[in-house]
């Protein structure tokens, strides 16, 4: 095989089957190279937030990893099929619907494997360097920490959108000389030409499965900016192989909708995701049940319940503190605004620990609960599919 050029970071893509035997079980490595692209900002070092949660704790269970290959390389294939092998290599996948986006620092093992639970059939991993990943085997087995400030520098991810036809070389380079499907995701541009003009851009160059998150490279606030799933339906218009729309999937309504709207294959969801991991499976947080003309219901399921359900997986399969830092955070985001002395508290902790963490958990209780909610009608759907309490 011929020389491939190394992409600056690289996300894999991993399938959730419905009938694998326990949360154990095998979760796919499915295809890789940018997806998501972003940079590396810092390698692990000797702070305490990058220790794993247990040094001592062995991996009982090891991922299984199906084989993902297509064939042989698409160099010896037409255009017309590529695109019958993109199709082949989604319905291989199950054509998953409900999927966990990339996020740096945010997608790992045990949170990917919280969502599986609660409803996601399919989850990207997160972004690794791959030079180094490729150079070094110490980091093989680690996340990496990423930073846009660093992307837009070194033209990682969304900031090698000025140089289209180095993406160009990039994507052609990895369809042509991999056996297995080369997946994108991408921003949009303003204007919605170029958008479109970039996605058959990439499909040209061989891309399989498309993930576009439908706001530009500078809006960065997902809450006050919509995303513009208009600009997602003018791609999965334009193109010939699956798209997936990324952008406002908050809940199940607007998994629907989106659907609905962007005629897309799949969605992706992200920042919903991290504070509220059972978004799939029909749980709401108060910010969206209690402000809905819907009747809704306690779910009898709370955020301090999840991180449980969390800090119990990583306790199994230990990451880096800074990550479980993170998704405290994230979770806990409404219940430290009420009670924002509990969040002084763990922000005081240079060195954390379960026991903290637990008894944490266990005064927020003590203070009030702050439920999940679920719609009066599916309620016992919900409960009856074991993503209950």
């Amino acid at each position: 095989m011929g020389s491939v050029p190394t992409p600056s970071a690289a996300a894999v893509f991993s399938l959730f089957t419905k009938h694998q035997p326990s949360l154990n079980s095998s979760l796919s490595s499915i295809n890789s190279h940018m997806a998501a692209a972003s940079s590396l900002s810092s390698l692990p070092s000797d702070d305490d937030d990058d220790r794993l949660c247990s040094e001592t704790a062995q991996q009982k269970e090891r991922e299984q990893h199906e084989d993902c290959s297509m064939g042989p390389p698409s160099r010896y294939l037409g255009s017309e099929s590529r695109i019958e092998r993109a199709w082949a290599h989604w319905k291989k996948l199950g054509q998953p619907k409900l999927i966990v986006a990339p996020m740096v620092d945010n997608s790992e093992l045990t949170f990917r494997m919280l969502c599986r639970k609660y409803g996601a059939e399919a989850a990207y991993t997160p972004m690794l360097h791959s030079r180094i990943f490729i150079e070094t085997q110490k980091h093989r087995t680690l996340e990496f920490t990423t930073c846009k400030r660093i992307a837009r520098r070194g033209n990682y991810g969304a900031f090698l959108m000025d140089k289209l036809p180095l993406i160009k070389s990039l994507v052609e380079k990895l369809a042509l000389n991999l056996n297995v499907p080369v997946s994108c995701k991408i921003r949009i541009f303003t204007n919605l030409q170029d958008t479109v003009t970039y996605a058959r851009m990439l499909e040209d160059a061989g891309c399989s499965l498309l993930a576009v998150h439908g706001r530009t490279r500078d809006e960065k606030d997902s809450k006050k900016l919509r995303a513009n799933w208009g600009a997602i339906k003018a791609v999965r218009d334009a193109v010939r192989i699956p798209v997936l729309a990324n952008g406002n999937v908050r809940h199940m309504d607007d998994v629907h909708n989106c659907l609905k709207e962007t005629g897309a294959d799949g969605v992706l969801s992200a920042e919903a995701l991290l504070e509220n991991p059972a978004l799939f499976a029909g749980f709401q947080t108060a910010e969206w049940a209690l402000g809905s003309e819907e009747n809704f219901e306690d779910g009898k399921l709370d955020q301090t319940d999840l991180l449980v359900e969390y800090l119990k997986l990583c306790e199994k399969y230990p990451v880096p503190w800074r990550m479980i830092r993170a998704h405290v955070h994230k979770l806990m985001g409404e219940w430290f605004r009420i009670y924002p002395h509990v969040r002084e508290d763990l922000n005081a902790q240079s060195t954390l620990t379960f026991v903290f963490l637990y008894d944490m958990i266990g005064r927020l209780r003590e203070l009030g609960r702050i439920p999940l909610y679920v719609k009066e009608a599916h309620a016992e759907e919900i409960y009856a599919n074991g993503t209950g309490p």
